[in-house]
């Protein structure tokens, strides 16, 4: 297993980076995670307990398709979501830290395919990097979203 785990402060409260997040998951995710290349939702929105998507990923040149589900989802602190086979696991915590908030991103990739165990190291590195790129772009989104609404721009 290969885990890896990122956080933030950004300048919003909880519910903006829930929302954000979670309630705005579909138009927001590839957005943050560029490399879904396509993200379809199986079930009817609200994103909730349950709701299952589609997604195809390029990473690092491979492309991959998984379905994933919603395994939790505590608003405004929490969703996290699972591969259907267990493949991998995301969570995404939102936590008040005084005037902004804290996002703390974790990915575990459970099981790791008999040809990529020569390569553990790199995933590591690699997996890692993603974490702290996925809480760089979130904080970044948000805070541009945030100042255009403060100044009247939308």
């Amino acid at each position: 297993m290969v885990k890896a785990r990122a956080s933030t402060l950004i300048t919003a409260t909880p519910q903006q980076v829930f929302e954000f997040i979670a309630v705005n998951f579909e138009q927001n995710y590839p957005r943050w995670s560029p490399e879904v290349k396509a993200l379809e939702m199986l079930t009817p929105s609200p994103l909730r307990l349950g709701t299952q998507a589609r997604q195809v990923r390029v990473d690092q040149g491979r492309q991959s398709n998984s379905i994933f589900g919603v395994t939790a989802f505590e608003p405004p602190t929490r969703v996290s979501f699972a591969e259907g086979n267990d493949q991998f696991r995301t969570d995404y915590q939102v936590d008040p830290l005084g005037g902004q908030t804290r996002l703390t991103f974790a990915f575990e990739l459970r099981r790791m395919e008999l040809y990529m165990r020569p390569f553990e190291k790199l995933i590591r590195v690699a997996i890692q990097d993603g974490a702290e790129r996925v809480v760089r772009n979130i904080k970044s989104l948000i805070e541009r979203e945030t100042a255009r609404q403060s100044s009247g721009q939308v």
